[in-house]
C-alpha cells in the first residue's frame, strides 16, 4: 500500500521509548477523546512487520475511529529472546503515559496482538497489570495466540498436524529458531520429553485435554507417555516462562488481567491454547468474549 495516501488516516513513523512504532490517526475532528489500540503483529517473532500488517492496522483504525499504535519490533534471531517482548512492553507503556498527546483516553486503550502478536499482547497485560503508576489496559484482543509449549499433543495439533499454514512440526521449528534453540530438539519437544512429571503434575490443571469441551476432540487420542530427558529439558528454560507461554502465569497474575476477547479457527494447531486460556481467565473472574471460526485457519 503506499505509505501516506490515506484519505480517512493520518499515517506516522516514530519511536516510543525507542521502539519504532507507526501510528494511525482518524484526520476527521473528533468530539471527545478516542480509544486506543496498541497492535503487535503475529510472524513467530521472526518476520513480519509493520508493513505486512499495514491493511489490518488501516482497517481497524477506520471501522472503529480509534488511534492504532502498530509495534514494530526487532526481529529474532539477530535480536535475541524477550527483545520482542520487551519493545512491544516499552511501547504499550509509553503509548498509555502520552496518549493525551494523540487525543487518545489513557482509559481506554486496548491490546491486540495475532498469533505471537497474541502471545506479546498476552505477557504485555500480564507485566503491567500490578502496575500502578501508568493507567490499566482496559481490554485485550488476541487471535489465534500461542500460549504454551508444554503439551504439543492437544487435540488441535492431533486434528491439524497437517494443515496448512502452520503445521504442528513447524510450530515447534519456529519456536526453536526464535529462540535461537538447536532445531533438532524439534522432536522430542513434540513427543513432550521437555517436560518433568512435576511440571506436568503441577500445569495439569491448566494445560489438559480433559479441559478442552467434548465438541472439540472428536477422533482424539491420549498419546503414548514418553520418557523424560533432562539435557532437552535443560536445553530449553526458556518454554517454562510465562513471557514465552503466558499460560503458566499464576492465578495471582490472571485474576488481575482486563477484559479479554478470544479469536480461535477450527482448522488450527494453536486453537486450544486459546480455548485453555479462556478457561483459565473465566475461572478467575476475567470477562471474556470468544469468537471461533468454524472455517477458519491461522
Amino acid at each position: 500500500l503506499p505509505a501516506w495516501q490515506d484519505s480517512q488516516l493520518l499515517i506516522k513513523d516514530l519511536h516510543f521509548d525507542g521502539v519504532p512504532v507507526r501510528i494511525y490517526l482518524p484526520r476527521d475532528p473528533s468530539a471527545s477523546k478516542r480509544r486506543g489500540v496498541v497492535f503487535m503483529h503475529g510472524g513467530c517473532g521472526i518476520f513480519g512487520s509493520i508493513r505486512s500488517h499495514e491493511r489490518i492496522c488501516r482497517y481497524i483504525a477506520r471501522k472503529t475511529d480509534s488511534v492504532v499504535v502498530s509495534v514494530g519490533y526487532h526481529l529474532a534471531p539477530e535480536h535475541r529472546y524477550p527483545s520482542q517482548t520487551l519493545e512491544c512492553l516499552s511501547a504499550t507503556a509509553h503509548f498509555l503515559k502520552t496518549a493525551d498527546t494523540y487525543g487518545v483516553d489513557p482509559a481506554r486503550i486496548i491490546v491486540c496482538g495475532d498469533s505471537v502478536g497474541g502471545t506479546f499482547a498476552t505477557s504485555v497485560c500480564q507485566e503491567l497489570g500490578h502496575r500502578t503508576d501508568i493507567p490499566k489496559i482496559r481490554a485485550q484482543v488476541l487471535i489465534y495466540p500461542f500460549l504454551q509449549a508444554l503439551n504439543f499433543n492437544l487435540p488441535s495439533h492431533q486434528k491439524n498436524a497437517a494443515v496448512a499454514f502452520l503445521p504442528r512440526e513447524r510450530a515447534v521449528h519456529f519456536i526453536l529458531k526464535y529462540l535461537n534453540k538447536d532445531c533438532s530438539l524439534k522432536e522430542p519437544i513434540l513427543a513432550g520429553s521437555h517436560v518433568p512429571e512435576s511440571i506436568n503434575l503441577k500445569y495439569r490443571k491448566w494445560i489438559n485435554p480433559d479441559l478442552i469441551p467434548d465438541e472439540f476432540k472428536l477422533g482424539y487420542k491420549a498419546p503414548v507417555p514418553t520418557l523424560f530427558s533432562p539435557q532437552v529439558h535443560e536445553e530449553v528454560p526458556e518454554l517454562f516462562e510465562p513471557r514465552v507461554c503466558p499460560l503458566l502465569a499464576e492465578d495471582a497474575v490472571v485474576c488481575g488481567l482486563p477484559d479479554t476477547c478470544i479469536v480461535t479457527c477450527e482448522h488450527d494447531v494453536l486453537r486450544d491454547d486459546g480455548l485453555l486460556y479462556k478457561k483459565r481467565l473465566e475461572d478467575n473472574n476475567v470477562r471474556v468474549t470468544w469468537h471461533h471460526v468454524e472455517k477458519g485457519f491461522h
